[in-house]
């Protein structure tokens, strides 16, 4: 079954962060207009304040919940506690909210930060409880854990029409640069050109370069998230991915090419490097609603390095 969402008034929470205006961009290329779409600031409309979320979900048929505080791994070492209870008190009150006022499907979207630490590779919706999550970003990872939970049990006792998405780690254009809650890939782009551009013979890297990491266009990811907004009506989670991974010393090579910097990396053992390994099996993203990602990884890392150096150099 396909939803028409041309007719449907949509609440995209997140929607002027980094995925959001792709899911934005996504949403009004398959016809809905962009007055359909509400998109709460949240300086005008703090999300964590109960009567915010009723008013957010107001009048509204859908909700695509994008909103969240994250960071890379300083920024989950330093802010365990609002990361916790931000993306937590968010997530658990919209839904709430969304089911009083009678929205007709919820659409969450998670981390791949919910899965174990030692999950086997590739990684399996069904391995998803298996174990506690990599402890510099477990706060964050159980936080939005629970709204699976929540999804799953609203569906069970209301039939509540709740999904749930689960996103490996995201990058493309428009991307975070700030260099005190950076992701990974956004964060070596910042010292790699700062390098370059200050004539500096080495880059420290943090860990050991050795564990693995898949990455998502962001372009793709927001294609997957309009696609089970339209088709997907169940209440297994679902993994939205490549489905292919690079160790984080190759991918460290590959941006520092890209970028054109010609001195050493110098890799801080004493830093943590996190979760060991990650690729997910994004088989059911497939077999659910046709998702597939299309941007190989050199390809969306030069659009990506292109991008910071017209927009933020």
């Amino acid at each position: 079954m396909v939803n028409d969402l041309s007719s449907k008034r949509i609440l995209l929470t997140g929607g002027n962060g980094f995925l959001g205006s792709f899911v934005l961009e996504e949403l009004t290329a398959r016809g809905i207009q962009r007055e359909s779409i509400r998109i709460p600031r949240s300086r005008d409309l703090d999300l964590r304040l109960w009567e915010n979320c009723l008013k957010a979900v107001e009048g509204v048929d859908i909700v695509i919940h994008l909103a969240a505080m994250v960071g890379g791994i300083g920024f989950n070492l330093k802010y365990p506690g609002e990361l916790f209870y931000d993306n937590a008190i968010m997530g658990i009150q919209l839904m709430e909210a969304g089911r009083r006022s009678g929205v007709d499907k919820f659409v969450c979207v998670g981390t791949i930060c919910a899965y174990p630490k030692f999950t086997p590779v590739p990684f399996k919706e069904e391995d998803l409880w298996n174990g506690y999550p990599e402890e510099t970003n477990a706060p964050y990872g159980v936080a939005k854990k629970a709204l699976l939970v929540q999804a799953q049990s609203y569906r069970k006792q209301y039939g509540f029409n709740a999904i749930y998405l689960l996103p490996v780690n995201l990058y493309g254009p428009g991307d975070n640069f700030d260099p005190e809650d950076a992701h990974v890939i956004p964060a070596l782009i910042l010292k790699f050109f700062d390098a370059k551009n200050k004539g500096l013979k080495k880059v420290t890297a943090w860990g050991t370069g050795s564990p693995s990491r898949e990455f998502l266009y962001v372009k793709d990811a927001a294609k997957g998230i309009v696609s089970a907004t339209e088709k997907y009506e169940k209440g297994e989670p679902v993994n939205l991915g490549s489905g292919e991974e690079i160790r984080i010393r190759n991918l460290v090579n590959m941006i520092k090419e890209i970028v054109g910097y010609e001195g050493d990396v110098e890799w801080d053992t004493s830093r943590p490097d996190g979760q060991p390994e990650r690729r997910l099996d994004v088989s059911r993203a497939k077999k659910e609603f046709g998702f597939q990602a299309q941007t190989p990884l050199k390809e969306g890392l030069a659009k990506t390095i292109e991008w910071y150096n017209e927009n933020v150099l």
